[in-house]
């Protein structure tokens, strides 16, 4: 009995260190040390923050793939996963492709879907789902995986109580399409991240920890927020040691803090210091 508890400790033991093994920074947080300093002022913020991993995306004018991974490398940062725009991918998937895999990432992330000021529709999300499967297919082929972050709007329920989201997830095929949730988001719209990933265990692969302010409101569908409703992580609604252990049950493979409020020098360092100090 006494060893199989061992073996059970040693087991949620190692499962335990997935977060804080695989823990980096999305580089939207530091949009204005780049902003005022460059590009390389803000990997040298990130290492001195504490970070290795790193989620970014965008060239800088000017640079190939190959000159902004060794300007990562020589500051022992790794890139992880890198963000694309719908337009590029729609535009240029075969250049998309050939960028990935020049920056050295395994990971590739969308962000946004355009759709105006239009409700996001499941007639967008079949368009969209679509498209998703030609260009999960592309990366798929250069040994890299395509995911897709959703922002809210996927979730604003149809007259049947079905959403979008639901669309996305069902006409998008699981070898060529992934998911990143960014909590924050998520829990926006009104959505539960845990019962999302009990829900979809086997489709997320990143995620963003981000907090949303106590008091918030919540069950929105526009995929914006004020600046003021994003907050130091452990601060705000979210029970972060619930997400971070399904999460881990579910096998997600990356972590990225990020910050989108007024105040990411002030946040950073406390979002920080809050996940390390959950052991997990």
């Amino acid at each position: 009995m006494k060893t199989l508890l061992l073996a059970l400790a040693a087991a949620v033991s190692a499962s335990a260190a997935t977060v804080n093994d695989h823990l980096g920074l999305q580089m939207y947080s530091l949009r204005v040390t780049t902003k005022a300093s460059g590009w390389a002022a803000g990997l040298d913020k990130a290492k001195a923050l504490g970070f290795t991993n790193i989620e970014g995306g965008g060239l800088p004018k000017g640079m190939t793939g190959e000159a902004y991974r060794a300007a990562f490398e020589s500051r022992g940062l790794k890139l992880v996963s890198y963000g694309f725009s719908y337009d590029r991918l729609t535009s240029d998937i075969a250049g998309a492709v050939a960028e990935a895999r020049s920056v050295g990432v395994k990971y590739v992330m969308l962000a946004w879907i355009p759709h105006d000021k239009q409700a996001f529709t499941d007639d967008f999300a079949r368009k969209t789902a679509a498209d998703f499967n030609t260009w999960g297919d592309a990366f798929h082929a250069a040994g890299i995986t395509f995911m897709y972050h959703p922002h809210g709007y996927e979730f604003q329920p149809n007259a049947d109580g079905t959403t979008p989201f639901e669309v996305l997830m069902k006409a998008t095929k699981p070898e060529y399409v992934s998911y990143e949730m960014d909590v924050f988001w998520i829990v926006y719209a009104g959505q539960d991240p845990v019962g999302l990933m009990d829900k979809y265990p086997d489709r997320w692969r990143m995620m963003h920890i981000k907090d949303v302010r106590k008091g918030a409101q919540t069950g929105t569908y526009t995929g914006k927020a004020p600046a003021s409703d994003d907050v130091a992580v452990g601060t705000g609604q979210v029970d972060w040691p619930s997400v971070l252990r399904k999460a881990n049950a579910v096998g997600v493979e990356g972590y990225f803090i990020e910050d989108e409020s007024d105040y990411p020098d002030t946040h950073l360092p406390q979002s920080l210091a809050y996940v390390w100090s959950l052991g997990l």
